[in-house]
């Protein structure tokens, strides 16, 4: 069975050839697209070197973060995600039996996020998309994401959150990275959170949420939602009581727990432990392998990692490695 990473991501040689040649592409510099950091400037060839060094016959592959580009200009934010795109697609095209393709959206303007979703689910025949954790500070239970959210159940598109670089943490502190060590889980717990008690996934029940590093805190701290929620045992009776009162805007049907198993989460934890307790509370048939590959914080050597975890048992490294993610993607 075919090993496939379902947490890739590349920066687009149309972006590095401007970079060095003019030095800005749509008004981007080096930074957006991390060249000189991890694994960014390397070419698609040496990728597939790489790949098959480490034992993964498929990436599913999203534009490096840096690319969201939500606080700019929609228009300028249009060309960017359309480029970006468009590579994916050459890339797949090269190479279809190695790639397959999550596209970036200018999701500061909705109709734009979901006309570019359309073109991409459609023409471009791509698996789904990513975006970040929030939009420019604006959670997805705010009513202007509803028609984003309507299309993408419609179109059947994966929808994978990934933080960019504003994680909650860099308004305390930015020292220490954590930024990326603590605040990037602790968005995917907020991405979480939002989109059950905003009653989201009760209005889209075919919705497909993918959350990356294994969906931050939500496994841990889902005890505590369901008891804000006033869904833990004894204390609810026969409907949810949240202790502090219904004036908080609850809008889910169901205790919070309930909708772990309506979303998708990599096995980039770095820990056996970690994994194995994500495993035990979200189920092993929601849990693919992700590296964030050639990003720093890489899950370095996946395959091997996960083959050699005396955690997991050889039908859950099978079900990590090949079996959920060939059902997640689809033929």
């Amino acid at each position: 069975m075919a090993v496939i990473d379902m947490h890739a991501h590349v920066t687009p040689e149309r972006y590095k050839k401007a970079i060095r040649e003019r030095g800005e592409w749509h008004g981007l510099d080096h930074v957006p697209g991390e060249l000189g950091l991890g694994g960014f400037d390397k070419a698609v060839d040496e990728r597939l070197s790489e790949m098959d060094i480490l034992g993964v016959d498929m990436q599913l592959v999203t534009p490096t973060v840096g690319f969201y580009q939500y606080g700019n200009e929609v228009e300028v934010t249009r060309r960017i995600a359309k480029e970006c795109n468009d590579e994916i697609r050459e890339m797949i095209d090269a190479h279809p039996s190695r790639f397959a393709g999550l596209a970036t959206l200018p999701m500061q303007d909705p109709a734009s996020a979901v006309a570019e979703m359309e073109r991409i689910m459609g023409d471009l025949g791509f698996r789904g998309v990513i975006v970040s954790d929030h939009v420019a500070g604006r959670t997805y239970d705010e009513p202007e994401f509803l028609p984003f959210f309507a299309a993408a159940e419609e179109l059947g598109a994966l929808v994978f959150f990934h933080q960019g670089g504003d994680t909650v943490v860099n308004h305390r502190i930015r020292r220490y990275k954590l930024g990326n060590a603590v605040g990037n889980l602790t968005e995917r717990t907020l991405v979480y959170a939002t989109l059950v008690f905003g009653g989201i996934l009760d209005r889209f029940p075919d919705l497909r949420p993918y959350l990356a590093h294994g969906g931050g805190y939500t496994a841990f701290g889902i005890a505590r939602m369901d008891k804000v929620a006033g869904a833990l045992e004894g204390e609810s009776g026969s409907g949810l009581i949240p202790p502090f009162g219904q004036a908080d805007g609850f809008a889910q049907a169901l205790p919070p727990s309930d909708y772990l198993g309506r979303f998708i989460y990599d096995c980039c934890t770095y820990s056996g432990s970690a994994l194995r307790y994500l495993i035990d509370t979200v189920g092993i048939d929601r849990v693919v392998l992700g590296t964030d590959y050639p990003a720093p914080m890489l899950l370095h050597d996946a395959v091997n990692w996960v083959n050699g975890l005396t955690e997991l048992t050889e039908a859950e490294k099978t079900a990590i490695l090949s079996t959920n993610p060939g059902r997640v993607l689809g033929p």
